[in-house]
């Protein structure tokens, strides 16, 4: 029998689409994490129903609001988790909200750009700033040797329409500022992986392939529950060579 993931999950974003079948996954799992902190921008309006019938069969669960762009909001969620975890640390923390935006030369607005940016590329580094001390506080805890996301870790939900090595073969959208926000997404995760990686914390990408949801469309081949079962089977598999690491749900490494 698989151990669990972590002793305890935060997913950001996690209302619907990859978010919301994580949660789902990781509840259901033959062994499943203690706390799973289930957040997104409004868990008590009608975008969080999913979210809270699935809350309601797994005591597991429990429902946090958190906007990513808002910092007396992550604040806020941050006293919350750490009120149910106790003495306890955050194991792992899965930075999965984000925003798409299929602008191109012609369209594009620095509005928007700045928007995106805003929730792709700097909303995971400051949750991440904020949720450091419970995740330094896990990574001390246990006795666990090595990195792994059983003792501590940030996942970054990224995407390899931001990588820059693949941008020339996959021309069909420009996404200016889809694919900007990643590539910067990415850059944050590979200085996240070298400065954490003392503390105990692995920090890793994860591509979770072109997945059938609200931002994928109905046009990708993947469905949520594949792409996320895959997600699931890479995470546990992490250690000290695939922090920093960019990879996608099947665990192949992607080009930065």
């Amino acid at each position: 029998e698989m151990a669990a993931l972590a002793r305890s999950v935060l997913v950001t974003g996690s209302n619907r689409g990859i978010g919301l079948e994580l949660v789902r996954q990781l509840a259901a799992s033959p062994r499943p994490p203690q706390h799973i902190f289930a957040t997104c921008r409004d868990p008590e309006g009608p975008r969080g129903k999913a979210l809270r019938e699935l809350a309601a069969q797994h005591p597991s669960i429990k429902l946090v609001q958190l906007d990513t762009v808002n910092l007396p909001s992550i604040r806020g969620a941050v006293r919350a988790v750490g009120s149910h975890l106790k003495d306890q640390g955050l194991n792992l923390l899965i930075n999965n909200a984000g925003v798409s935006s299929h602008a191109t030369l012609h369209s594009l607005d620095s509005r928007e750009m700045l928007s995106v940016f805003a929730t792709n590329a700097v909303g995971p580094l400051q949750v991440a700033k904020e949720f450091l001390p419970l995740l330094e506080k896990a990574a001390k805890g246990a006795g666990k040797e090595g990195l792994s996301c059983s003792r501590a870790a940030v996942i970054n939900i990224s995407t390899k329409l931001g990588s820059i090595g693949l941008c020339l073969g996959v021309l069909e959208a420009p996404m200016y500022p889809y694919r900007a926000s990643k590539a910067a997404q990415n850059m944050v995760t590979r200085c996240m992986a070298a400065e954490l990686q003392d503390k105990g914390i692995l920090c890793t990408a994860i591509h979770p392939g072109w997945v059938k949801t609200d931002m994928g469309t109905e046009k990708a081949p993947l469905t949520v529950e594949h792409s996320v079962r895959g997600i699931l089977t890479v995470l546990a598999s992490l250690s000290r060579d695939t922090s920093g690491a960019f990879l996608d749900w099947e665990g192949n490494s992607l080009p930065w």
